[in-house]
């Protein structure tokens, strides 16, 4: 059963998908244009290890329902999080929308020089991972498994192809975001281990007495 989290909805999130970002020349696309990308940015019901503490693995998953009443209102798409803007949902360049995996998105990237370049490096695959920048209205954590689970997203503010794996934003944000829930988890086990120690011993002074 999770507990619900104080929500810190002006505190940015950063996450990166394994997910593969990929071009495509031929086949369905959802704009038309010889520029075509598309991916997804999360998935649903797919619980993915944010960072490991002492050997405790902090998970999170994203809920289908999360995106209800999310601002995806002008969303743009970037490098990395930053620089020039490569497409953008006002112009019709770009898509972004939950489906019955998770948040798809797909971007026509002839819009400019370096959303072309982009394209070429991507088609390359040189640039392979998404990442995606929001805020949460709400979300609940389970102690007994240390997962996460985000009910509700506030506002999606863009969506990056990004160069390394592993964008560094992603660990510094859900550290935040759990801040107090590790410190707790921490606590609690220390006390867990207290109690067994203190019984232990006491076991142990029990049996010394019977021998004397």
């Amino acid at each position: 059963m999770g507990t619900a989290m104080p929500a810190k909805p002006n505190e940015r999130q950063y996450r990166t998908l394994s997910t593969p970002l990929s071009a495509r020349s031929e086949g369905e696309k959802r704009i038309d244009t010889d520029y075509y990308v598309e991916g997804y940015a999360s998935t649903f019901n797919d619980p993915y290890v944010l960072f490991d503490i002492g050997g405790t693995k902090y998970r999170e998953v994203i809920s289908p329902d999360a995106f209800g009443s999310a601002d995806m209102s002008d969303v743009i798409m970037q490098f990395d999080h930053q620089g020039k803007v490569l497409a953008r949902m006002s112009n019709g360049s770009l898509v972004v929308e939950p489906d019955e995996h998770g948040l798809f998105v797909a971007a026509d990237l002839s819009g400019s020089q370096a959303s072309r370049d982009l394209y070429e490096e991507i088609q390359a695959g040189l640039v392979t991972r998404m990442s995606w920048s929001f805020t949460v209205t709400a979300n609940e954590y389970d102690r007994e498994t240390h997962t996460t689970t985000i009910t509700k997203v506030r506002k999606v503010y863009d969506v990056s192809a990004v160069s390394l794996p592993a964008d560094p934003n992603t660990e510094i944000s859900a550290r935040k975001m759990l801040d107090g829930v590790i410190g707790l988890s921490r606590k609690e086990l220390a006390r867990r281990i207290g109690r067994t120690v203190a019984m232990a011993r006491a076991a142990m002074a029990i049996a010394q007495t019977r021998k004397d």
